[in-house]
């Protein structure tokens, strides 16, 4: 990832080494190494795969934090915090290439296109969330936000690799469900761990999603249980509360068995996931893939 910044302009390579020492648990990466380990891909092109998927996450986060106004990301400040929003904006850009020249190693046009419609995916996921209000009612909505947002980049975690294997015919579609269910769990335990976590540790207000007028799965099922509460009802309509009505929110949220209801449906996923990784070949890649699903649902921020 370091090296694919060479002969460019050395601020570039300054913020990338940036992003990169910034912290962060890699587990999309680890997913397709594991993955392509595990389905006999060669090991050269999937470190390549690997370390274009983190850039391309990278980039997505890049241009996240601009648009959110957001100065810190794990405690540390961000890119946009130092650099003016155009100089933060052609950073991402410059991202984006370098993800898209590390994947064109590969040799694949069908990796190379999955590529290209996984950015798409997510890029369209952050308009609808930009023009979209949702509710209790909108739990499927909710589902295909966070396809766009998180799952289909662990899908292209668990598919590229498949596409570079000898055994591509009888892998992929596991592959491809063994991703999605991971990738959907993980972004719910986020949402979970953005009521739960310690401001200290997230770097952002708890329940910073809900602050912004963001609707994920533990308000859905609040909302379900309380479906006349003003609060929320004042949220839902675009309005702002003061904080003492927020926080007060907040707490009705997580005594409310919401956040419980939201980490078993994370545990739904993650059993499908398995389910479909059960269908792979048993090597130690394929266990060590197992744990990772496992700490999926268990990690702490």
């Amino acid at each position: 990832m370091r090296d694919v910044t060479n002969g460019h302009h050395p601020d570039l390579g300054a913020a990338l080494e940036h992003l990169l020492s910034s912290g962060g648990k890699r587990v999309r990466p680890a997913v397709a190494l594991l993955s392509g380990a595990m389905l006999g891909a060669e090991v050269e092109k999937t470190i390549s795969l690997a370390a274009s998927i983190e850039l391309l996450h990278t980039a997505t986060l890049v241009h996240d934090d601009l648009i959110d106004g957001a100065f810190l990301r794990r405690g540390i400040p961000t890119l946009n915090a130092q650099w003016t929003p155009g100089a933060t904006v052609l950073t991402g850009d410059f991202i984006f290439a370098c993800a898209a020249k590390l994947a064109a190693k590969t040799d694949s046009v069908e990796l190379m296109y999955l590529f290209a419609e996984t950015l798409a995916t997510i890029v369209n996921g952050e308009i609808i969330q930009m023009f979209q209000r949702e509710d209790a009612g909108f739990y499927e909505a909710y589902l295909e936000r966070i396809y766009a947002k998180t799952g289909s980049l662990f899908v292209l975690a668990t598919t590229a690799p498949a596409i570079l294997s000898p055994i591509r015919d009888t892998t992929y579609e596991a592959s491809k469900r063994f991703g999605y269910g991971i990738g959907m769990a993980f972004q719910i335990i986020d949402d979970v761990l953005d009521f739960t976590g310690e401001q200290s540790s997230v770097g952002k207000p708890v329940a910073n999603d809900l602050r912004q007028g963001l609707i994920t799965l533990p308000t859905i099922y609040y909302r379900e249980i309380n479906p006349d509460d003003p609060n929320l009802d004042q949220i839902l309509c675009g309005k702002n509360i003061n904080n003492q009505e927020l926080n007060q929110l907040v707490s009705e949220i997580l005594e409310s068995g919401a956040i419980e209801k939201a980490t078993n449906k994370a545990q739904e996923f993650v059993d499908d996931a398995l389910d479909a990784l059960n269908e792979l070949p048993p090597t130690p890649e394929r266990q060590a893939l197992e744990n990772l699903s496992m700490y999926i649902i268990d990690r702490h921020l």
